[in-house]
Parts: C-alpha cells; structure tokens; sequence
C-alpha cells in the first residue's frame, strides 16, 4: 500500500488533515533557508499573527509580512508557545491568542466581496499554558461551522484549515473561535490570498483542503513548498508511492501561459511514472465522512521533447469507470483536469493508465482534492456590524456576545 493509502487508513476518524499539513510547518522554517525567489507581490495579502504585539515584522524564509491581530479582534489573551518550540516553526506561530472568556470570539476581516481566497487558520499549541493538554475547539465562518479542531496530543499540537475557495458575499468576514467545553480555544495565524475567480470551479459552496501533493518530489529533508514558488501561498507537500518513480526537468515551464490554477512552475517541473512501462499510476483515499462530497484537480505538463515516433497519451478512471477521455499532456505547459461537479459515493479509487497505441507510460505532475462545504448561514448585515461597533465605541464594551454572531433562529406559532 502507499504512503498516501496507510496514511489516509490510518488516519480516518479524526486526524486525517491535521497531522498532514503539521508536517509541512514543522519543517518549513529549516526546508525554505535554502529556497530563495524573487517574487514579491503581497499587495492584496492579508498576514496576521495572531497574540502578536502591535507591530508588524518580515518572515525570514518567505518574506511575508505579518501584523498584529490588535486591529481585528478586542478579547482573548496574547500568549507564546514554550521557547522550546521555536526552533520548529516560522515565527508567526510563536505567539498565539486565547479565549478563557466567553463561548464565541471572533475576528472581524475586511475583504473585497465577490473576490475568491484562500482562507488559512493555523494552530500551535507549544505548551504556552504549561498544562501539556490541548484543547479541543470548533472554527466557525461567521455563523457556520469550518472544522473541529483536534490534536493528536500535545507534542505535536499544531494544524493548518484551509477553507481553499471561498467567495465573500459582503465585505468583511468573521473567524471565530467556538468553546466546546473541552479546553480554551486559541489561534496562530490567519492568513488570505486572493485566487483567480475562474479558478477551482464548484456548482455550489466552498472547498476545504483534503490534500495537496507535488507528486513528482519524494520526502527527504525537503517537505515541500509555498509563497514565493506558489503566487497564492498555497502548501504543496511531498510524495512517496512505491510503484512510481519521478521524472524532472531543468526547463521552465508555462512560461507566459494562463493557467488559472497557477501550479508552481518548480512543482510542475517534476512528475510521477510508474516504475514500469506498462503499469498505471494507482491512488486511493478514505473519506472521513462517508456523506462528503469531493473535488479532484490533477496537474499534468509534458517535459520531454518527444520523437516522432513516441507518444504519451493517457486516460483517467474512476472505481473502473471512465473519469477523463485520452489526452496527451502538453510539452512544458500544464494542463488541469479536474471534476466538474462533486463526487460522492464513498469510494475514490483513481487510475491514470496509458493508452494502448502510447509508447511512454502515464505521468502525474501534482494533485489536489478538496471536500465540498455547504455554509448555509448568511453573514451578519454590515449596517448592523457598525451599528454594534458604535454601541461597543460609545459604552466601552470589549467582548462581542454569541448573540451577534450566531444566526436568529425564527419560529412561527399560533397568536
């Protein structure tokens, strides 16, 4: 079986994504010294460390920057993990804040309404409380339910959500963090990026990470990469499958393309084939939740300049039936082949087979799947947000009650 099959077995019941995207931080700071890149455009970046001072600082390994949380959010406490930790993650998981005090508490974010973002939590926990216990908590999206945390215990308590596509109706948005009963929720790091809007299409709802692979990298020390290889920071983690092997290219690729999906150009010059000839590239994935819904996006980018009598042509199936018709990846361009509408069913079984008359075998560049999310509830009404911020202005008030946040529910009964 394949890392990624014993990983997602493994994982299943409640820790599938949480560990996943820990990896990634865990050995990012180190991983990045050496990945230096020109780009910097973070014009329209939204980068806030969470507890921090009132300040703002540059990251040294992605040169983001970062502000305080002071301006978004009036309770909760600033706390910072145990010196210990540090060494192990980028400085804007360093410092946190808590919420001992009240169920909800909210971040209230200005954006640009009808644009598409990434929208990323981050968790640490490094011990800051010296109780060694994580907590467990729920992140809301205003008055909808984002994702429970959980972790799978206190050394290694830190988690990434990504709620992927998500296109504001208004122009703000609120994170909140919701007390279960089950430990003071707390928070790291949020961080927006906006995406192109044609980009991961969805009949309806948002998309939240399942997970996002560079296929054609293998863990070593190296996990991955992010800002400023990906323009909208997105994590591309490392993979490893027994029965493929990985094929690269010092060449550019989509040089002047426009590809809305953006995929690094260093991840998209690397792939996967399988280790025979005459084999497919087998992947599979357990669904937590058995009444999910997934979306699939496969990157693919021909980099051998093929001889007139080669070919690569190559097909897509899904639990044995078709998934995507014969197609021949484009020489040093990407090509996104994705679901059009979510699937579901319980069962994700994919294969990528070469077709009969190919004479190379199929190639996979990176993948991503992402779970669909339904946010049935609206956000607050903007004149009433300034309404109560006035009120909170005029009488000195520093906590924003659930009442504000969490959705009037309206029975009708006999008068």
């Amino acid at each position: 079986m394949s890392c990624l099959n014993l990983y997602l077995a493994s994982q299943s019941l409640m820790m599938s994504r949480t560990v996943k995207q820990f990896l990634f931080t865990l050995h990012l700071g180190l991983s990045l010294l050496l990945l230096v890149h020109a780009q910097d455009d973070q014009s329209e970046f939204i980068s806030i460390d969470c507890g921090l001072q009132k300040v703002t600082y540059t990251e040294t390994t992605t040169k983001i920057r970062y502000i305080s949380d002071a301006s978004f959010i009036d309770t909760g406490e600033s706390k910072s993990v145990l010196n210990k930790f540090r060494d192990d993650y980028q400085q804007p998981y360093w410092s946190l804040r808590s919420f001992p005090e009240g169920t909800r508490n909210c971040y209230n974010i200005n954006v640009t309404s009808g644009i598409k973002y990434l929208i990323r939590a981050s968790f640490v926990y490094g011990n800051y409380d010296g109780q060694e216990k994580a907590p467990e908590f729920e992140l809301h999206l205003g008055a909808n339910l984002w994702e429970s945390i959980r972790f799978e215990n206190a050394s290694v308590a830190a988690a990434h959500k990504e709620l992927y596509i998500h296109v504001p109706l208004r122009s703000y948005i609120h994170v909140c963090l919701v007390n279960t009963g089950s430990g003071v929720p707390f928070i790291s790091a949020i961080e927006l990026r906006p995406l192109i809007n044609a980009s991961y299409p969805t009949q309806v709802g948002s998309l939240a990470l399942e997970m996002r692979f560079d296929t054609g990298q293998v863990p070593t020390d190296f996990e991955g990469y992010r800002y400023p290889f990906d323009v909208p920071d997105r994590f591309w983690y490392t993979y490893d499958h027994d029965d493929w092997t990985q094929l690269s290219t010092s060449q550019t690729t989509d040089s002047g393309s426009s590809n809305d999906y953006q995929p690094p150009p260093i991840v998209m010059r690397t792939a996967a084939t399988p280790r025979s000839a005459y084999a497919s590239l087998d992947f599979f994935w357990l669904p937590t939740d058995d009444k999910a819904s997934y979306y699939v996006y496969m990157h693919f980018a021909e980099f051998e300049k093929l001889r007139a009598n080669q070919s690569r042509r190559q097909y897509i199936t899904r639990n044995g039936q078709v998934f995507y018709e014969l197609f021949a990846p484009d020489y040093l361009y990407t090509n996104t082949i994705f679901s059009p509408a979510a699937l579901s069913g319980g069962q994700y079984n994919f294969s990528i087979r070469k077709a009969e008359n190919s004479t190379l075998p199929p190639i996979l560049n990176a993948i991503e799947i992402y779970t669909l999310k339904e946010f049935l509830e609206l956000e607050t009404n903007q004149e009433d947000i300034d309404a109560i911020n006035i009120i909170k202005s005029t009488y000195k008030i520093k906590r924003t009650g659930k009442e504000i946040h969490v959705p009037l529910k309206l029975t009708c009964g006999k008068v």
